[in-house]
């Protein structure tokens, strides 16, 4: 497959502490920038396609024991910005 080029735009997204952590974990496991990885994720989101391997989910898994992520996809669009 040819590599294709692309035109990147740097952004100030931002995202859950824990979910964060985990998500650069993954990417320094899979040996991906974080950009890479997020690329990566919503692409095959956008085909319905499922991003990562059984394999894959269980490093998830660990990942997110490790950094202490409880959050699941039903969590998705209900959470709220502690007070700081």
């Amino acid at each position: 497959m040819s590599q294709r080029r692309v035109q990147r735009t740097q952004t100030g997204v931002r995202l859950e502490s824990s979910l964060l952590k985990v998500l650069k974990g993954l990417a320094e496991y899979s040996n991906l920038t974080l950009g890479d990885l997020l690329e990566g994720i919503v692409l095959h989101s956008f085909e319905g396609k499922p991003p990562f391997s059984p394999e894959t989910r269980e490093v998830i898994e660990k990942l997110k024991g490790i950094y202490g992520c409880e959050l699941t996809a039903e969590d998705s669009h209900r959470l709220t910005e502690a007070a700081s």
